[in-house]
């Protein structure tokens, strides 16, 4: 389950900075990889800070796995993938021209900006950790 970030609640209580530690189910349709899937949660570990115009600074790490058949040999193989994830969020889009996220009502909903991050630390391609990662190089 994703959790929200409730802005509002935080300045009151002055926690103008935390961490969030949780994981969550990503969603199959991300994937174009042929006969590969998710084979565990995402596990993210995120840094919040809310500045003083209430815009908030998201950053971390997010972390997976992938299974499914190799793109070259189609031999079953499982990859470890984790990378940061960043994203900058502007109370009801004041300000912001269309690369940032936004927020409503003092609740920042961190699903669009989870989704972004999984999608972009996709690989193109999975492959096996024998012959296929680094092929061979042919002299002609």
């Amino acid at each position: 389950m994703v959790p929200k970030l409730d802005v509002r609640r935080a300045n009151a209580e002055k926690k103008y900075a935390g961490d969030l530690s949780f994981s969550f189910e990503a969603e199959a349709d991300l994937l174009e990889i042929p006969l590969v899937s998710f084979s565990s949660p995402v596990q993210a570990q995120l840094h919040y800070e809310i500045l003083e115009d209430d815009s908030v600074e998201i950053s971390g790490t997010l972390s997976f796995r992938l299974k499914g058949a190799c793109s070259r040999c189609l031999k079953e193989t499982e990859s470890e993938i984790s990378g940061e994830a960043e994203g900058y969020f502007v109370p009801d889009g004041s300000g912001s021209d269309g690369s940032d996220y936004s927020y409503q009502n003092g609740v920042i909903e961190l699903g669009e900006f989870l989704r972004d991050s999984v999608a972009f630390l996709l690989p193109a391609r999975l492959v096996c950790s024998e012959t296929c990662v680094a092929p061979p190089y042919k002299e002609d």
